[in-house]
């Protein structure tokens, strides 16, 4: 018996279904896809089919019922495959790349993209998402440019580093969030005796995708080569719950450039003192979360990118559940274990993982508890009205 789907409609097998054949093979491929069943079985012409097809062809034409179980599957089945990168194994490649691949015109950024194993080698961590590993060495500037896709920084360790974001020089140091929204210029120039590498996300795959890229070089080297300690942006902008009058319009990307570590671990830890006091502040018990967002709108900071902030204390769990949408983690603080489908994989600092569209997920922290940052597509799904959850022991 077919189940309704669940926005009532009549299943896809209710909808192709074709009387029983005695005939083993065709109903085998029924079995297989219930569209298969359309040109199979006793009555059929196979000559005047295969000729129809060929036609099909010839002409640039595709029958959905040869088509159907690929393009309207039951869930989703994302091409991407979970998988995690381990930070003491990138790290060094980043050195290497450091020593031997120069910065500059050409290349434009040292940065080694996550490539997941699903995608044929293509350099995308999922199907609309972009992650990488940036390494800047000591005294180097990659050159300003700009591109319609919207991108990241998050910094795992070290300083040193500024970006300038449209002229304005922003300080990069550990636990920074920072962004550089689509066709903003930007450049890095490290002022350090020291190297240092960040983690890149962008849009890159969707924007491929959708045929929209537009690319510009720059500046030979960056507008600005100042380096103060907070940005133009910040100092207008970067208080909570105030915003300038010189500002009240909405901005479709976050006018702040930097949200700061400080910030962000003060808010985190207030919302497990307020747990302790038996106040409404975490999503799970011990599971602390926050959303970096656009001040004018009180939406995402960027329109095809969500950035989150995940603090477990020792020994918490989240429950485990399945988004529409691909995400990817990175591991900021402490150790635990992520289950991707049916695959434990133990986590330390700097490891990052992928989560593809419906793939069951759960975290579990270690005795000293785990910190990690997030980003997804989130975005775009919901734009879409896409977007659908299950959590395990949640009600829907």
């Amino acid at each position: 018996m077919s189940t309704p789907n669940l926005d009532g409609s009549a299943p896809v097998d209710a909808l192709h279904s074709e009387p029983a054949s005695t005939d083993s093979a065709a109903t085998e491929a029924a079995a297989a896809s219930p569209a298969a069943a359309m040109d199979s079985g006793p009555d059929i012409d196979r000559e005047a089919l295969d000729q129809l097809y060929a036609d099909f062809a010839a002409e640039n034409l595709n029958p959905l019922w040869t088509q159907l179980s690929d393009l309207m599957p039951m869930t989703p089945e994302p091409k991407a495959v979970a998988h995690v990168w381990r930070w003491s194994t990138l790290y060094p490649l980043a050195e290497r790349a450091g020593d031997l691949v120069p910065v500059g015109r050409g290349g434009e950024r040292r940065a080694i993209a996550l490539a997941n194993p699903g995608l044929g080698g293509a350099p995308y961590v999922s199907s609309t998402l972009w992650a990488a590993i940036q390494y800047l060495g000591p005294k180097e500037t990659a050159p300003e440019h700009r591109h319609s896709q919207n991108a990241f920084r998050f910094v795992i360790e070290g300083e040193g580093v500024w970006t300038v974001v449209n002229g304005d020089p922003v300080a990069m140091r550990r636990g920074d969030f920072l962004l550089t929204p689509g066709w903003n210029f930007h450049g890095h120039y490290n002022e350090s005796e020291a190297p240092m590498a960040w983690i890149d996300g962008l849009d890159i795959p969707f924007v491929h995708y959708m045929d929209t890229s537009f690319f510009e070089f720059g500046s030979e080297r960056v507008t600005d080569e100042a380096t103060p300690d907070i940005s133009r942006a910040e100092r207008l902008w970067a208080y909570p719950g105030l915003r300038p009058l010189s500002g009240l319009d909405a901005h479709t990307n976050s006018p702040i450039h930097a949200y700061r570590w400080e910030y962000t671990d003060k808010a985190l830890a207030e919302q497990l003192l307020l747990e302790d006091e038996g106040q409404p502040a975490t999503i799970e018990p011990g599971h602390a979360a926050v959303r970096y967002s656009n001040p004018t709108t009180g939406g995402d900071v960027m329109p095809t990118l969500r950035a989150q902030f995940h603090r477990f204390r020792a020994d918490a769990s989240s429950r485990t559940r399945r988004d529409v949408g691909s995400s990817v983690w990175q591991v900021f603080e402490g150790a635990g274990t992520v289950t991707l489908g049916d695959e434990q994989t133990e986590l330390g600092k700097g490891d990052l993982f992928v989560v593809p569209s419906w793939v069951p997920y759960s975290i579990q922290a270690g005795a000293e508890g785990i910190d990690l940052f997030e980003f997804s597509d989130a975005p775009i799904v919901e734009r879409l009205s896409f977007n659908r959850t299950f959590i395990e022991g949640v009600t829907p």
